[in-house]
């Protein structure tokens, strides 16, 4: 009889509990749902300024609901409404366009300077494979045929007359050159991915992707220079292949922090340590995505319409102007303003 009457008295506590404070929780989680779904504007000056007081209100509920040790499902309810509550109240809330902005002017250029070590190691590694290519082939010829797929060299080979390369430059209807236009953008994304993804294995696949990469590189420029045609490719590869190769360069640089951080972790965990350069590499990597986009519409617009070498040789220098001013020397000028 005694549990019984104690039992009972519970229930009208908390049937007295909910019957005074429920309709405050209701109308709170109404005006949430509201202005979650659009925004502020959506509400009265008198709905906006009810807002924090009945948050408070829940706050008071959950504190009581607590101490009474009440039903747990209420407490639960409760306490999602004042997380809700809090996270709209005093969280930081920022639209799409701001989120944006942020990624764009300070978000992606400082985890490149964050990755400055790895991206100049990364373009260091394309340099000597580029020039190991270059030798290679200059040394003898079979080791054209070794490193360039005989897909993208259609034909084209260190045989090739100078009339023949000649055409694949400035002959805007050739096949060919659409052809293989289209692999480098396809071959470089496929090489920034893989630069990336496969850098957790100690950052050795990176490394090794970056340097063949400049070694499929040095071997092209071998067979146009053998027959003095290496100006004209360089023009004709720098309208896009500046903004190309550096975007590999920061995947590459990406997939090493990763690596050398696994293999390195220094005092945090492995999985501490992966996760910490993981932040930096996929933010870096969003803006590969962006570069390589831009390469496209370089090499899309620029190879079809502009077949003079200095054009190309502008426009080829002042997007790798533009893209180190961007991640290093705007920060400096702005620092040096203040």
């Amino acid at each position: 009889m005694m549990l019984s009457a104690g039992t009972d008295a519970v229930r009208q506590s908390l049937a007295s509990f909910r019957q005074e404070r429920e309709a405050d929780w209701k109308a709170f989680e109404a005006l949430l749902a509201r202005v979650e779904k659009r925004a502020p504007r959506a509400l009265s000056e008198d709905e906006l300024l009810s807002l924090p007081l009945l948050y408070r209100s829940a706050l008071s509920s959950l504190s009581v609901a607590r101490a009474t040790s009440l039903d747990s499902a209420l407490i639960a309810y409760l306490e999602a409404l004042c997380l809700r509550g809090y996270f709209y109240l005093y969280g930081a809330r920022r639209s799409l366009r701001t989120r944006i902005g942020d990624f764009f002017l300070h978000d992606w250029p400082a985890a490149i300077r964050d990755l400055w070590r790895e991206v100049w190691t990364s373009v260091g590694l394309t340099v000597i494979g580029a020039i190991a290519g270059y030798w290679l082939v200059a040394s003898d010829k079979r080791w054209y045929d070794a490193i360039i797929a005989p897909s993208l060299a259609g034909g084209r080979n260190p045989d090739s007359s100078a009339e023949t390369l000649r055409s694949v430059l400035y002959g805007g209807g050739d096949h060919f050159l659409s052809g293989f236009a289209a692999y480098l953008f396809t071959h470089n994304t496929q090489v920034s991915i893989l630069a990336f993804a496969l850098g957790f294995a100690f950052a050795v696949p990176s490394v090794l992707i970056i340097l063949m990469n400049g070694c499929m590189l040095g071997a092209i420029f071998q067979i146009y220079a053998a027959k003095g045609l290496g100006f004209e490719l360089g023009g004709w590869l720098s309208i896009h292949g500046t903004t190309e190769l550096f975007a590999i360069a920061i995947a590459g640089a990406a997939g090493m922090r990763i690596g050398t951080s696994i293999a390195f972790p220094g005092e945090l965990t492995r999985m501490a340590a992966a996760a910490q350069a993981g932040r930096v590499a996929a933010t870096a990597m969003i803006g590969v995505t962006v570069m390589l986009l831009f390469a496209g519409l370089l090499e899309g617009i620029g190879r079809q319409t502009i077949t003079s070498d200095l054009a190309r040789y502008s426009i080829g220098g002042g997007m790798l102007a533009l893209w180190i001013s961007y991640f290093y020397l705007l920060r400096m000028v702005r620092h040096g303003d203040r």
